[in-house]
């Protein structure tokens, strides 16, 4: 890791947006390569990644399958080392989890011994900064926003993949993550109950505002969610383009229907579309 000393201004990316007034990155990224090493050899990942992500965005991050999307959220969330690069969360260095990161997984990783209710509340028994009533109030706020309230003594066995996934996000919002990194959350979702679930993470955001980092393969649902979509190429994994979605929010699934919806769309796809052909080579 780079010294202390090295000035996060330096680090500032011109181009992206600032929301509020923020002048400084939220989560910086600078030179961040990943290699894995096997039987066959090296296999590089990442390469070369630079990205800036500001306090209040939504950043989506869309790319060919293999391109490195879900291992920049690794190393983001601090689950994964980088072989090369920095990462910088707050102003700290990023060398291991923490609660100031939250992630969501494709799959619900729910705890079946747990009813809904005791699955929002595990993460702000590690805080250990609230009384049980307090922590009671703030399970119930994120279990009304995603609509489960009246499955709050049912067991994750007893819900539906989308009703987990709800759970999960309810957690991962409770416990006041400075950043939310989502990766690939409706993945195995069927097509509406992935529409429904894009809905309620739209109000999510756009009424707490929290800051959001989230791999997907659609590239409809990255510019319906996104206020800035990270473009990645073909392994290793560099970032070909950051494209701004200047779409006001708040938005809704009839934001697709909008021609600037479709422009940025196809411009994005295209993008994509050419990065898996050299997949295909």
């Amino acid at each position: 890791m780079a010294g202390e000393e090295k000035r996060l201004e330096e680090l500032e990316n011109e181009n992206a947006i600032v929301i509020e007034g923020d002048t400084e990155p939220k989560v910086i990224l600078r030179g961040v390569r990943k290699v894995y090493k096997g039987g066959n050899g090296e296999t590089v990942a990442l390469d070369n990644v630079d990205l800036d992500i500001y306090d209040n965005e939504f950043v989506c991050v869309v790319g060919p399958s293999g391109c490195g999307k879900s291992t920049l959220l690794n190393i983001i969330a601090g689950l994964q080392d980088p072989t090369e690069g920095d990462v910088i969360c707050d102003g700290e260095y990023v060398e291991d989890t923490g609660v100031d990161r939250g992630v969501v997984f494709q799959q619900y990783a729910l705890f079946p011994w747990l009813t809904v209710k005791k699955n929002v509340e595990f993460g702000l028994k590690l805080k250990r900064e609230y009384t049980k009533q307090q922590r009671e109030e703030i399970a119930m706020k994120y279990i009304k926003m995603v609509g489960l309230e009246r499955f709050v003594n049912s067991f994750p066995k007893e819900l539906s993949g989308g009703m987990k996934q709800r759970v999960a996000l309810a957690r991962a919002y409770a416990v006041n993550p400075s950043i939310l990194l989502l990766d690939e959350p409706f993945g195995a979702l069927d097509a509406q109950t992935r529409v429904q679930l894009q809905t309620e993470l739209l109000k999510m955001w756009e009424e707490e505002r929290k800051t959001c980092f989230f791999i997907t393969h659609d590239v409809e649902e990255a510019i319906l969610l996104a206020s800035k979509v990270v473009v990645m190429s073909a392994s290793p994994g560099r970032i070909i383009e950051i494209v701004d979605v200047d779409i006001p929010y708040p938005r809704t699934q009839e934001t697709k229907m909008l021609p600037r919806f479709t422009e940025i769309k196809n411009y994005v796809w295209n993008m994509v579309y050419k990065e898996y052909l050299e997949v295909q080579k």
